[in-house]
């Protein structure tokens, strides 16, 4: 009778286990997939503000149509992406679209005094920091995930039940070196 209580006792545990390690695993995936939907709402946000800075733009340099074709371009392919990896090279290309704009835009006084130009430039660098915010949010809910995930015996639970690590929203390499690297200052 006492064996028989052990193995019962035994296999409660090892449901119990198996109940708390599941839904800690589905509490990560929601939780995944909610940042991951608070950086596409914030993408969105932003790629919904450059129609508005392009035609601001185009009204004082008319002869820049390369840099608007490829900002139209790049904003198109971001509209269009999907999954965190095609998401984030279109997120590259589309930064790198940007900073052509704007460099546009520096070589324009007048725009850079125009209060639409200013107010739009002022909601896109919001907009920047909120991405910034749930890029790192999601990719903090990502880490622990796959860290629970991989971990044993949590993986012989996440193996059972068909949980896949996340891939993390990360910059181009060339990116993160642009960014890493000190600002030149020049008197």
């Amino acid at each position: 009778m006492t064996v028989l209580w052990i193995i019962l006792g035994i296999i409660v545990l090892i449901g119990l286990f198996l109940w708390a390690t599941y839904n800690a695993l589905v509490k990560l995936r929601v939780r995944v997939d909610e940042a991951w939907s608070d950086i596409t709402v914030q993408l969105k946000r932003r790629l919904d503000l450059i129609p508005n800075l392009v035609t601001t733009v185009k009204g004082y340099a008319k002869h820049e149509k390369g840099v608007f074709e490829a900002v139209t371009e790049a904003r198109a392919n971001a509209l269009n992406a999907k999954g965190v990896k095609e998401t984030a090279a279109a997120e590259n290309q589309f930064e790198g679209a940007l900073k052509s704009l704007f460099a546009v835009a520096e070589a324009y006084p007048d725009l850079k005094a125009s209060q639409n130009f200013v107010e739009l430039q002022q909601e896109l660098v919001d907009t920047e920091d909120k991405i910034q915010a749930s890029r790192r949010f999601y990719n903090g809910g990502v880490r622990d995930l796959n860290t629970k995930i991989q971990t044993f015996p949590h993986n012989i639970v996440a193996a059972m039940f068909k949980f896949l690590s996340r891939d993390f929203f990360e910059l181009d390499d060339a990116e993160q070196k642009t960014a890493e690297k000190p600002v030149d200052v020049n008197f």
